[in-house]
C-alpha cells in the first residue's frame, strides 16, 4: 500500500515542527509539503531541517494551494481565519484536512461544514487520543449522576495561550451538557467575580489558568454532598496531539466526504 501524503501547514510553528517530526516517524507515511505565512522568514527553507529530521527535499511554501494540489490529507493547526481558507482549498482539491484549531466561531463551523459536502474534514478541539476517551467517560458520568452532582470543568495552559476556556474545556462542557440533555450555552457560567451568590443547580462552571509552559490540563469535578469525582487528563508533551493528529489523517484517508471528530476516528460513538 502506499504511504499516505500528508502536508502540514502553519509548519514553522511549534506545533507544525511537532507534527512533522510525528510524520516523519511514523510508517506509512510522508511528509508532501509545508506551507507558512507569506512573509514569514522560514519560507524557502526545508521543513526537515527546522524539524531536526533532516533534509526533506522540500520547500516551505507561502502559498498553501500547492501543498493541498499533492497531499492526500493536510494538518491544520493554525488560526480560524487560516483554517477556514484551507478548508475552502481541501474542498477545491479534494484533500482530506484534519484540524486542530481551536477558538472558531459560528459561521467559521458553518464554513467547515460546507467544506465537508466535498472533502473529508477532521475537527476535534484536541486530537489527544486520551482526551477524546476523556470526553467519552465525562458524557457518560454525567448522563449517571443528577444535578446533586454539581460540574466544574478546569483547565490549564501556557501563559501564551490567547483563547478561554480553551477548545477542550468547551468541548468537554458540551460533552457533559449532552449526558444531561441540556443546552450548554444555557448552563455555562464561564466566569465568577465578586459577590456571585450561590452556586446555581444544574449549572456548569469553567474555570481557565494560564501560566509557565503547561501544555494542557483538564479537569471534569463532579461535586456532591460527601463525595467528589474527577476526571483528569494532563498533556506533558505536544506529541500527544501530533500523534492524534497524524492517527487522524490515515483514518481519514478514502473515507467518504463528510464532518468528522476524533470521536469517529477511536470509533468511540455511542
Amino acid at each position: 500500500m502506499a504511504d499516505v501524503r500528508i502536508g502540514i501547514t502553519g509548519s514553522a510553528g511549534r506545533m507544525g515542527i511537532t507534527l512533522a517530526r510525528e510524520v516523519a516517524a511514523t510508517n506509512g507515511c510522508v511528509l508532501s509539503g509545508t506551507s507558512e505565512l507569506k512573509d514569514h522568514p522560514s519560507i524557502g527553507l526545508d521543513p526537515g531541517q527546522l524539524a531536526g529530521i533532516g533534509t526533506t527535499g522540500l520547500a516551505i511554501k507561502g502559498d498553501a494551494r500547492e501543498i493541498f494540489q499533492t497531499a492526500d490529507a493536510v494538518l491544520d493547526f493554525t488560526l480560524p481565519g487560516a483554517t477556514i481558507a484551507h478548508a475552502e482549498l481541501a474542498a477545491e482539491h479534494q484533500t482530506a484536512l484534519v484540524i486542530g484549531t481551536t477558538g472558531l466561531g459560528g459561521a467559521q463551523s458553518e464554513a467547515l461544514a460546507n467544506a465537508a459536502k466535498t472533502t473529508v474534514i477532521v475537527h476535534a478541539a484536541n486530537m489527544s487520543v486520551g482526551v477524546n476517551l476523556l470526553l467519552s467517560l465525562a458524557k457518560r458520568v454525567a448522563a449517571i449522576l443528577d444535578e446533586d452532582y454539581d460540574i466544574e470543568i478546569v483547565e490549564m495552559h501556557h501563559r501564551h495561550k490567547v483563547d478561554a476556556p480553551s477548545g477542550t474545556a468547551l468541548a468537554l462542557g458540551r460533552a457533559v451538557a449532552d449526558g444531561r440533555a441540556i443546552d450548554l450555552d444555557s448552563a455555562a457560567r464561564r466566569g465568577r467575580d465578586g459577590i456571585t451568590g450561590a452556586r446555581e443547580r444544574g449549572t456548569i462552571g469553567f474555570a481557565a489558568l494560564r501560566g509557565g509552559d503547561v501544555v494542557g490540563d483538564h479537569s471534569v469535578v463532579f461535586a456532591a454532598d460527601g463525595e467528589r469525582i474527577e476526571l483528569t487528563h494532563k498533556a506533558s508533551s505536544r506529541q500527544v496531539f501530533s500523534r492524534g493528529a497524524v492517527r487522524a489523517a490515515r483514518w481519514a484517508h478514502g473515507k467518504p466526504p463528510g464532518l468528522y471528530s476524533m470521536i469517529d476516528v477511536l470509533g468511540l460513538n455511542d
